[in-house]
C-alpha cells in the first residue's frame, strides 16, 4: 500500500516550517502505545470479585416477576437449555433492542464466579473443531457428558454491526440450568430501560453519550480455556 501524503501544514509536508528543538536537558515525550487488539476468543464481562454479571430476554410474563423477585418464577423451566450472554450488546443484537417478541424484558442477572467458573470448566464447544477436539467422535461424548456448552459469537457495535473479536455465550442444562436459577442467582435487574435508552441515543446520533452509558465490561480472569478454543 502506498504511503500516505502528509497533510498540508503538518511537519512533515513540503514547505512546512520545521518544528522547534526541544529544550536543552529535556527529552521528547515518547509516544503513546497503540493498544492492543481484542483477542479473538475472550470473556468480557461485568464481574467484581464475588459475582459476574449475564444478560437473558424474557416476555414480560417472566421477565418482570424475576427482576421484582430477585429470582426466577417456578414458570421458568429449570429442565430446559438456557443461554446466558456476558455481552450487553449481544444481548442488545439477539433482542433487538428489547423489541423482538418474547423477548421484550431485559434481564441482568449477577449470579456467582464460582458457578460461573465451574459452569465454564464443565462445558463443551457446541460443534466440532480441529485442534481442540481429538476427532468427532470425541467432541460429541463431550458434548454428551457436559451440562453447559458454549458458542463463540461475533461481538458487535453500538450500531450492532459483527466486530473481529467474539462474545461467549454460555448455554446450560440439567443441574447446571437448575443451580443457575436456584443457586447461582445472586440479583435480577430489569435493564430494559437501559436498553431504550441507549437505542435512542444510538438512533439520535449520540453515540458518545450511548457509549458512556454501556455497563463497563473488562477482561474476566476465567484463565485459559483450552477445550474451548481460548
Amino acid at each position: 500500500m502506498p504511503e500516505a501524503l502528509p497533510e498540508a501544514g503538518s511537519p512533515s509536508a513540503p514547505g512546512a516550517a520545521s518544528p522547534p528543538a526541544p529544550a536543552q536537558g529535556c527529552a521528547s515525550p515518547a509516544p503513546s502505545p497503540a493498544p492492543s487488539p481484542v483477542p479473538r476468543y475472550q470473556v468480557r464481562a461485568a464481574h467484581t470479585g464475588a459475582t459476574v454479571t449475564v444478560y437473558q430476554a424474557y416476555a414480560p410474563r417472566l421477565g418482570v416477576p424475576a427482576a421484582r423477585d430477585g429470582r426466577f418464577p417456578p414458570a421458568w423451566k429449570r429442565e430446559r437449555m438456557t443461554w446466558i450472554k456476558p455481552s450487553f450488546l449481544w444481548m442488545m443484537y439477539r433482542c433487538g433492542w428489547a423489541t423482538k417478541a418474547d423477548q421484550e424484558t431485559v434481564l441482568a442477572v449477577e449470579i456467582t464466579r464460582e458457578g460461573f467458573d465451574r459452569a465454564l470448566s464443565r462445558a463443551c464447544l457446541s460443534h466440532y473443531v480441529p485442534g481442540v477436539h481429538l476427532d468427532r467422535e470425541a467432541w460429541r461424548a463431550s458434548l454428551a457428558g457436559s451440562p453447559a456448552r458454549v458458542q463463540w459469537d461475533p461481538e458487535r457495535d453500538l450500531h450492532l454491526n459483527a466486530l473481529p473479536h467474539r462474545s461467549l455465550q454460555l448455554g446450560l442444562s440439567g443441574w447446571a440450568s437448575r443451580a443457575y436459577a436456584d443457586e447461582w442467582t445472586v440479583s435480577i435487574r430489569d435493564v430494559t430501560p437501559l436498553a431504550r435508552e441507549i437505542h435512542a441515543l444510538v438512533r439520535a446520533g449520540d453515540t458518545g453519550a450511548a457509549r458512556a452509558l454501556l455497563p463497563a465490561e473488562t477482561p474476566y480472569p476465567a484463565g485459559p480455556l483450552p477445550h474451548l478454543g481460548a
